[in-house]
């Protein structure tokens, strides 16, 4: 009985601990911690009425912890910080239910951004409508402060986040539009299909070349993709892109494998507003791509 009560509330704390950490692993692990908190109470006789809020504040207690202790491992990250991204097939039916549930990479990416307790705040109370009582239980401070803490958080949000409006066939027009001409290395095309602030960044954790800084603007964006393209009809053979969705917004996954053996298997995905991509993301860690691999 109490496994069925809790593999009921999963999904949920999957979702919310995910959004607060940026890894489907360390979501995972922190969901486990919650099971092992939550069968030591119940074994206590612990009275508890509310089960999904009971966990959901127990969750969100675990992952202020993991994001305190990452704030240092982030620091000392190799190059630019991606979120592990959550793949699905396209052509699957019950991902057009799935892909609204889903949190965007161009959202995560400014999350990472908050402080833990902001981050803490913002998802509890704007995507799971905790209340700010239960919020600063688990910030340990009080009402007012956690409130003041979403409020910073939300304001941080709105200025950092790329703008991201476009429903799901218009980013897969535009994003197919992008990669023909960054394979014909079309430059003017390139443009036609970027805003002039685009920001590009690739995560490579320290083992795959990405580039240790973020790419912004127009031209530089452009001549960037136009130029990786060329290198890797030069350097790579059997290279295939597949429409995906990622994180529920559309994405290609491109593989290959270079003349060294070394295979190539790269996540992409953008973020669209008014017909041109405000953002492109290239996740190239192999430590955040198993899931890809064992799909």
């Amino acid at each position: 009985m109490v496994i069925d009560e809790f593999e009921t509330e999963r999904p949920h704390l999957l979702a919310v601990a995910y959004r607060m950490l940026g890894s489907r692993a360390e979501a995972e692990d922190a969901v486990q911690d919650a099971w092992l908190r939550y069968h030591r109470a119940r074994d206590s006789g612990d009275d508890i009425r509310d089960l999904r809020g009971w966990l959901t504040t127990i969750t969100g207690r675990i992952c202020l912890d993991v994001l305190r202790s990452a704030r240092v491992r982030r620091e000392a990250y190799p190059g630019q910080w991606l979120p592990e991204p959550v793949v699905s097939r396209l052509d699957d039916p019950s991902e057009q239910v799935t892909r609204r549930q889903e949190v965007s990479l161009a959202l995560l990416v400014v999350l990472e951004k908050l402080t833990p307790e902001q981050r803490v705040a913002v998802v509890l109370h704007d995507a799971f409508a905790v209340p700010f009582e239960e919020i600063a239980a688990v910030l340990d401070i009080t009402p007012a402060a956690a409130r003041q803490h979403a409020s910073r958080g939300r304001k941080a949000v709105a200025e950092g986040q790329a703008r991201h409006t476009a429903d799901l066939a218009e980013q897969r027009r535009v994003l197919e539009a992008f990669l023909t001409a960054a394979a014909s290395g079309d430059l003017h095309a390139l443009a036609a299909v970027l805003a002039p602030d685009v920001v590009a960044i690739g995560d490579g954790g320290g083992v795959v070349n990405a580039g240790r800084n973020a790419i912004l603007g127009q031209d530089k964006v452009a001549r960037f993709w136009a130029g990786l393209f060329s290198r890797l009809m030069r350097e790579a053979s059997d290279v295939t892109t597949e429409p995906i969705l990622v994180n529920g917004d559309a994405g290609m996954l491109v593989t290959g494998t270079y003349a060294d053996g070394r295979d190539l298997l790269t996540v992409l995905s953008v973020a669209v507003a008014d017909g041109r991509i405000t953002a492109v993301y290239s996740q190239l860690n192999p430590a955040k791509l198993g899931s890809v691999v064992d799909r």
